[in-house]
């Protein structure tokens, strides 16, 4: 695994990007860490990504916090697949 990003699923609404980095820390050093809202809302859409400061980190990350709860909520964290251009929308 050479890619360092998280896809985080399942996220609670009311996570914020904060908390997102610090529950990652147990698994090691956050680079970033952002969670995808609606343009219109502003609201969380329930993911995000995080990006980890190794490709170990990212593994441990992976094997620790795959399922692990964040505010009563089990979370979906795997291999961030790159992203599909998509058409532009005028």
């Amino acid at each position: 695994m050479d890619n360092k990003k998280l896809y985080v699923g399942n996220l609670d609404y009311d996570v914020s990007e904060q908390d997102l980095a610090d529950f990652f820390s147990t698994a090691g050093t956050v680079q970033s860490a952002k969670i995808i809202t609606n343009p219109d809302s502003g609201r969380s859409k329930g993911f995000g990504f995080v990006e980890m400061g190794s490709d170990a980190e990212t593994q441990e990350a992976v094997s620790k916090l795959n399922g692990a709860e964040l505010n009563g909520r089990p979370l979906t964290v795997n291999e961030a697949r790159p992203q599909k251009p998509r058409p532009k929308r005028w």
